[in-house]
């Protein structure tokens, strides 16, 4: 498949990884069980593999690492046809794509799919593929963590049945329709006078700091969230919000809504509960951490991470300068 067009770029959005999936859903047709048989029956169909959450990769003729596509209908017997274990991702240009998930503890590679490349972990992974890629094999790995996760209606508890090309769970005994979760999360980083405030978990790599952030609660708007996480984590009064971008990050199924938060003062102090450490930095100490040095021992997150991009921007003058 040649390299696509993002969406986020068609946008003119800040493309964070996971975003600019490229495939056309066909959220309204893949309602369409005769559609869908039609694009299971095209001779051009592609599928990628998934196996407990990583994709199938093969290295491309540059020797990088790419997504690895397989004929849809060998995908499928792979996975031995079972409706449950497939899911129609969308189509790019007239191409089907779709999905497989292979279950077990045997590695498929050893298998049915030996020679045609590695499961990898999508996290390692991501940062080398293209970004359109990455969307792809994140919009599957979280496709298919709600699945596996939501086999049982949560109204009557009877099993649950695949729909609308694997993007639905209907329950054949209360005719309860169950849907995709998508968790919001808010990510944000707090300033003051010219500093940026980052917090350091204890489970974290040593050295690492990043933003903070916060899932949101029933009830309660993005920007409540952002102020409610800032006052438990680091005791912070938020006075002012300032929308960056936002990021899907499969692990399993979240949306990081990331955040410039101005906050009325300095005197910052970790919960100790999510955060074991905070501390300030200037603008030229975070350029100094996006171009991967590190300051007093204090090195940020990865580019994977929407967190990197938050503090990139604000090391370049967002949201003064935007």
């Amino acid at each position: 498949m040649s390299s696509p067009v993002s969406s986020a770029a068609r946008l003119q959005a800040y493309a964070n990884t996971f975003s600019g999936n490229p495939l056309d859903r066909g959220g309204d047709l893949r309602n369409d069980a005769a559609w869908l048989a039609e694009q299971a029956a095209n001779p051009d169909a592609i599928a990628v593999a998934l196996w407990g959450g990583k994709p199938l990769a093969e290295k491309g003729p540059d020797g990088n690492l790419r997504l690895a596509y397989l004929r849809a209908d060998l995908a499928r017997d792979a996975v031995g046809g079972s409706e449950q274990r497939q899911a129609f991702l969308g189509l790019w240009k007239d191409t089907p794509v779709f999905a497989v998930d292979f279950e077990g503890e045997a590695d498929p590679t050893a298998g049915p799919l030996q020679g045609l490349g590695a499961f990898e972990e999508l996290r390692g992974l991501a940062a080398v593929l293209p970004g359109p890629e990455a969307g792809i094999a994140g919009a599957a790995k979280s496709l298919f963590d709600w699945r596996n996760r939501h086999r049982f209606c949560s109204v009557c508890g009877h099993a649950s049945e695949v729909a609308g090309g694997g993007w639905k769970q209907v329950c054949p005994s209360c005719k309860a329709e169950h849907f995709p979760r998508v968790d919001p999360v808010t990510i944000m980083l707090p300033v003051f006078e010219g500093r940026c405030l980052l917090g350091r978990q204890a489970s974290w790599v040593p050295g690492r700091m990043s933003a903070l952030a916060g899932f949101l609660e029933p009830g309660e708007s993005i920007e409540e969230a952002c102020a409610r996480e800032t006052r438990e984590e680091a005791g912070l009064e938020v006075t002012r919000v300032h929308y960056h971008s936002s990021q899907p990050w499969p692990f399993p199924s979240q949306l990081m809504i990331g955040l410039i938060a101005e906050v009325s003062h300095d005197q910052a102090a970790p919960d100790q509960s999510e955060l074991e450490a905070v501390r300030w930095f200037t603008r030229e100490e975070a350029g100094r951490m996006i171009a991967g040095e590190t300051v007093g021992g204090i090195g940020c997150a990865p580019p994977l991470a929407i967190a990197h991009h938050l503090l990139k921007a604000w090391a370049e003058g967002f949201p003064e300068k935007r």
